[in-house]
């Protein structure tokens, strides 16, 4: 048992010693930056401050020391890559850096081979993907985040179109590229793009040409993405040029952010030149490790440079290796590094690349990194599932003329806003338009005003505007040639120019005929060549529709159109005009009614009213005059019966709207041209095989072809309202379809035609211009105010108002009541009728059922047969009340007699009231 103790602590001891025998004094890191610069600067003094804190713990790496070698890569890739490759010799487990992006993409493949991770909080290419450099790792948010975050202060001030500056070099380039994928989503644009040599290269001469270029361009919102020097050399010529005046907007990224907070105080001469500019700066929650080592960077640098957040990364970088490599040590794994098998053959001569070797630790010490999760002093460090920083974040700051002011914040939780993002991240994610906010902005030249982001183009070109050259209703686009120089008229021209001159810039221009003279143009490839870039944009009279809005823009609609038909007509004859009010239909069932309700009232009234009575030919004669007065409500006959008033109160309720509506009908048919035509509108011209006229150059034939399916066979090309004329009067055509305003000016001077049916399709006139054009929507707003101050209808009177037709024609099928129309009014009396019928039989069969018994006879077999039975019902129904009861009276005082004949007079006498008296409260009860 002893000796069992004792070899179980030997093998132990022996265990631990190994482990320590195989941790390094040393653990040696790499890093790759360029002094020369705020961020080379920077970085090197905060990674040193966090290797003496690492380090201030023998034990926090369990004796080992942290060791950051820095190399100077002096702005050279060569050099760069030269450091690299040194370092990959003498057994360094990672490497920080390198600086910029052109380094990242040759190193990471180093990097892959090697197994060595790189860590950079620099080097912010997007394209710099995990999947094709998994060893490669960004500590601080990419420029995806920070372009995405450019774009949502774009589209919160609405503007469309931005011009970007950047120097030509991999970083600038992707991180431009990924503003115009993110613009792209929000339906805006990147209209000039102008690369500059790489930092530090750009000369004053090369930057003043591009800036040149710029200014001339038509956008006024500027993206400056480049380095410190490039980027105030940019500012500094852009002043030079005016460019740093009123309606220019400029949004540097936090390249700028970097110098004002290094770089304290800035010189007069710059701070001038940037007021007015937006920046980012990436955004650290405020700490109390943050404020203790913001305490001691003047310490920390001797007051050489200011500390910006790119510091505080580099610090956390440091750290969060540091974390990384000590749990490697405590997972049990060893520094060890093994030769390349790729490699050994190039052993030997003056680069010696075999003596590059292999860290077997290398994707421990990656996945230890990944899994980070520390508070360092830029906050909560964590990574996503796409190795992005956990929650990246910016503030964003505004120049002004004593340094700069913060007017909001950006997360990528939840966009804009002016309180921190600590405070939005407690609450729901909320990206809505109404949830973005930002404090007032002070723009180049001192505005508080919001600049319109885009001026007309300065660049000498004159606005191309494609014209219409009509040969056909030229009221609306008139062309002429005075010298050699294209003169317009017309509506739309008058038109676009009210509206041209109501803008707040001018608008140089020049039209250009579009067309041949000969023959109408084609809209559509009007329209096509203005997508094409042919024209600049697109005026006269220019129908909206759907087709076109997916190439072009259209400002709003100066006038109301739309498709209708027009048609020969010929007037009516007035001989039977006091028919047509109704339809046919509506006449039979008003006669049908007169006869119905007359007979009902005759039956109603039959038994007890004398008017009512007498030979069948009378009352034959009484049905039909009551039922006709009752028109005129002229009816001599009075009505007795409680349900014969009830039926005629409301006929004659019917019968006062049906006079009212006939006499207003009549009147406007006796008063008003009536013209007929065979074509009632577009339906009928569908229906039938008859050819069908259309304007050459208009969209009518597009539209009966594809949308009413109408052949092309029948459909007849009219190139001017004089053929339209002879074609109609002709036969040629059944119709013509065209657009309304057209038709209304065809119709002033051709009252033998007349539009058949209704509007059936909607549309308006716009002016056309290219995608996303500024100018339209400027256009559309003058167009609005022309509407609003009057302007646009006295242009309408000025060239469209003509005398119209003296007489203007009607539809007479418009005028005819149909008899839908009154189906509620008939349904009502019909119902009436009915009931008053109802209740009139139950009550006359109840009073037959009380009497009939008392006429019968038992002893007679044929009083009992049906025949008989229905014979007294009929007798009854036509005899008069009065003498039926008088009749039944009689009857009753026989049958007393009868039964008390052989009785006492006295009780013969009293029985004889008893019955007469119990009959008539009978006959009292049955009325």
């Amino acid at each position: 048992m002893n000796l069992v103790w004792h070899v179980s602590i030997f093998v132990l001891c022996t265990g631990a010693f190994s482990a320590e025998a195989l941790r390094p004094d040393v653990v040696k890191v790499g890093a790759i930056f360029t002094f020369g610069t705020i961020n080379g600067k920077v970085a090197t003094i905060a990674m040193k401050a966090a290797e003496n804190d690492v380090n201030s713990d023998p034990r926090f790496l369990g004796g080992s020391k942290l060791s950051i070698q820095v190399h100077d890569s002096n702005f050279s890739g060569f050099l760069g890559i030269m450091g690299a490759l040194k370092y990959m010799e003498t057994d360094t487990v990672a490497i920080l850096g390198p600086q910029n992006a052109i380094m990242a993409h040759v190193l990471s493949h180093i990097a892959n081979e090697l197994h060595v991770p790189l860590l950079s909080f620099t080097a912010l290419d997007p394209t710099l993907s995990p999947l094709q450099y998994p060893y490669f790792i960004q500590t601080a948010p990419n420029d995806q985040f920070q372009m995405t975050a450019i774009v949502d202060m774009i589209s919160y001030f609405g503007w469309g179109e931005v011009v970007a500056i950047f120097s030509d070099d991999d970083q600038s380039r992707n991180g431009v590229i990924a503003l115009g994928d993110k613009l792209a989503e929000r339906r805006c644009k990147i209209s000039y793009k102008a690369a500059l040599p790489p930092d530090p290269k750009a000369t004053r001469s090369e930057v003043k040409d591009q800036l040149v270029k710029v200014r001339m361009m038509e956008a006024r919102v500027i993206v400056l993405h480049t380095f410190a020097k490039t980027g105030l050399l940019v500012f500094d010529e852009a002043q030079n040029l005016g460019m740093m005046e009123t309606g220019y907007v400029w949004i540097a990224t936090t390249w700028l952010s970097t110098v004002l907070d290094s770089t304290s105080p800035l010189s007069s001469k710059t701070a001038n030149s940037i007021q007015g500019v937006l920046t980012l700066r990436p955004y650290t929650p405020d700490s109390e490790s943050k404020r203790s080592f913001i305490s001691q960077w003047h310490k920390l640098s001797n007051g050489s440079i200011g500390l910006n957040p790119y510091g505080l990364y580099a610090y956390d970088t440091v750290w969060m290796l540091a974390r990384a490599i000590k749990l490697f040590f405590d997972q049990g794994g060893n520094m060890s590094f093994s030769n390349s098998t790729h490699l050994s053959q190039m052993r030997g001569g003056a680069l010696n690349l075999g003596a590059l070797s292999i860290f077997d630790g290398g994707k421990q010490l990656l996945n230890n990194i990944l899994q980070t999760n520390m508070t360092g002093l830029t906050g909560p460090i964590q990574f996503n599932s796409d190795r992005s920083p956990f929650r990246p974040a910016y503030d964003i700051l505004n120049m002004i003329e004593n340094g700069y002011r913060q007017i909001g914040y950006w997360s990528n939780y939840s966009g804009l806003s002016v309180v921190t993002p600590e405070t939005l991240y407690a609450r729901p994610p909320n990206r809505s338009s109404s949830s973005q906010q930002l404090d007032s902005v002070v723009w180049p030249g001192g505005t508080t005003k919001k600049p319109r982001g885009w001026v007309f183009p300065n660049n000498g070109r004159q606005l191309r505007i494609g014209v219409p050259n009509r040969v056909s209703y030229r009221n609306f686009v008139l062309l002429s040639s005075v010298n050699g120089t294209n003169k317009v008229q017309g509506y739309c021209m008058d038109v676009f120019l009210a509206a041209i001159n109501l803008l707040p810039y001018a608008v140089p221009h020049i039209f250009i005929p579009f067309g041949d003279g000969h023959k109408n143009p084609n809209y559509n490839e009007l329209v096509n060549m203005v997508a094409a870039n042919v024209f600049d944009a697109a005026v006269g009279d220019i129908a909206i529709i759907t087709s076109r809005t997916k190439n072009v823009d259209f400002t709003q609609p100066y006038i109301e159109s739309g498709l209708v038909v027009v048609a020969p007509v010929k007037k009516f004859s007035r001989a039977w005009a006091f028919l047509r009010p109704f339809t046919p239909w509506m006449w039979a069932v008003t006669a049908a009614f007169f006869l119905i309700v007359g007979t009902v009232v005759w039956i109603l009234e039959h038994r007890i009213n004398d008017e009512f009575r007498g030979p069948p030919k009378k009352q034959l004669v009484t049905i039909m005059w009551f039922s006709f007065s009752t028109m005129f409500f002229a009816h001599r006959e009075n009505t007795v019966s409680t349900l014969g008033r009830f039926v005629l109160i409301i006929w004659l309720f019917v019968v006062l709207i049906i006079n009212s509506s006939y006499t207003a009908s009549l009147t406007s048919i006796l008063t008003a041209q009536q013209l007929s035509s065979p074509v009632t509108g577009i339906d009928t011209l569908v229906t039938s095989n008859e050819p069908i006229g259309f304007q050459v150059g208009s969209f009518a034939q597009n539209y009966l072809t594809d949308e009413l399916n109408i052949p092309k066979s029948r459909l007849v090309a009219l190139g001017s309202p004089e053929e339209c004329a002879v074609a109609l009067e002709r036969g040629t055509v059944a119709a013509v379809v065209d657009e309304q305003p057209y038709m209304e000016l065809f119709l002033s001077d051709h009252c033998r035609f007349s539009v058949r049916g209704q509007k059936f399709t909607k549309s308006g006139w716009g002016f056309a211009f290219p995608r996303d054009s500024p100018l339209a929507v400027d256009m559309s707003t003058a167009i609005l105010g022309l509407s609003e101050n009057g302007e646009l209808q006295r242009i309408h009177d000025k060239w469209l108002s003509r005398k119209a037709c003296a007489s203007q024609a009607t539809d007479p099928v418009a005028d005819k009541f149909e008899l839908q129309s009154f189906l509620g009014l008939f349904l009502i009396c019909g119902i009436a009728c009915c009931l008053a019928l109802i209740v009139y039989f139950c009550s006359m069969m109840r009073q037959f059922a009380r009497h009939v018994p008392e006429d019968s006879d038992p002893r007679s077999s044929v009083s009992s047969s049906r025949s008989a039975r229905l014979q007294t019902f009929l007798s009854f129904a036509d005899e008069k009340e009065e003498v039926w009861k008088s009749k039944s009276k009689r009857k009753r005082k026989d049958m007393s007699s009868n039964s008390y004949g052989n009785g006492n007079e006295n009780e013969f006498r009293n029985s004889s009231r008893e019955i007469e008296a119990s009959w008539e409260r009978r006959e009292m009860h049955e009325n």
